[in-house]
């Protein structure tokens, strides 16, 4: 007599591979939503192109213009409009809608969902530096880097930048119970740093010195500043609050926000609204 088996139960797919399949779904909710999507692209590039065509002036013997160091700190401004401000209200947007509970329900690892946030925002925040630099270069005439340092300067950067920016943005997300009022704080938390950690000032030290030491707690600071030290000459850096572009400092301080991100994200994480 022959004996049948039962049949086995399928094995899920590896999180990994899950939170591939999640980023594409994340990616393309992301983009059906065009207004959003297109202020978040647009805000910096036109911030720049706004804010640098009224900075005039040359700094002495550097033969660098007041709106090519803007320009290339509002690169750094434009990843942290992808990576903190579209984690944050798109957090908040999946638990208001009930993504987020529904997918607590799931068999589907919690980790894979956060992967997936992971692409859409490093694919956006991608595009975005693309996007940034064309307009820096074509309206203002900032040089790409020619050596391999720089551009290895600009990926740790890039990579620390918008990691430590999208976990502070999804624990920031704990404080909306809503999209608007997601957006409200996102907006005036992002707009506020750029102020007060010399953005859209140039040079930085002609902030006060105590608002820049508030800023300097911050990772829009050095984000902004580890840009500037890619695009900009080395001379440049003596108008830099210390009189250097402190890159030991730049990766220690994103370094320790990617740290104390992920345990605010421990902390403060909610599944649904009701939630306290």
């Amino acid at each position: 007599m022959t004996t049948i088996a039962p049949p086995t139960a399928a094995a899920l797919p590896g999180t990994l591979r899950l939170g591939l399949a999640r980023g594409r779904v994340e990616l393309a909710q992301f983009f059906r939503q065009k207004e959003h999507v297109a202020f978040t692209f647009a805000l910096p590039a036109f911030l720049m192109v706004l804010l640098g065509s009224i900075f005039k002036g040359t700094y002495d013997g550097t033969g660098v213009t007041a709106s090519q160091v803007l320009a290339a700190g509002m690169i750094g401004a434009g990843i942290i409009s992808t990576s903190f401000n579209s984690m944050g209200i798109g957090v908040v947007v999946d638990r208001e809608n009930g993504a987020l509970k529904r997918l607590r329900g799931t068999p589907i690892p919690v980790a894979a969902y956060f992967i997936g946030k992971v692409v859409q925002v490093a694919v956006a925040s991608i595009a975005e530096a693309v996007l940034m630099l064309v307009v820096a270069i074509t309206a203002f005439g900032l040089k790409l880097p020619s050596d391999a340092a720089s551009w290895l300067t600009f990926s740790w950067v890039f990579v620390l930048g918008t990691f430590a920016c999208a976990l502070v943005g999804i624990a920031l997300s704990a404080v909306a119970r809503s999209v608007n009022a997601a957006t409200a704080v996102m907006n005036l938390v992002f707009i506020g740093l750029q102020f007060i950690s010399g953005v859209f000032v140039t040079p930085i030290t002609t902030l006060p010195k105590v608002m820049v030491d508030i800023a300097s707690f911050f990772p829009v600071k050095w984000i902004c500043q580890g840009f500037r030290s890619v695009f900009l000459p080395a001379e440049m850096s003596g108008y830099e609050m210390a009189g250097s572009w402190e890159l030991g400092t730049v990766a220690l301080v994103l370094g320790a926000w990617c740290a104390a991100g992920l345990a605010l994200c421990a902390l403060t994480f909610r599944w649904t609204n009701r939630e306290r």
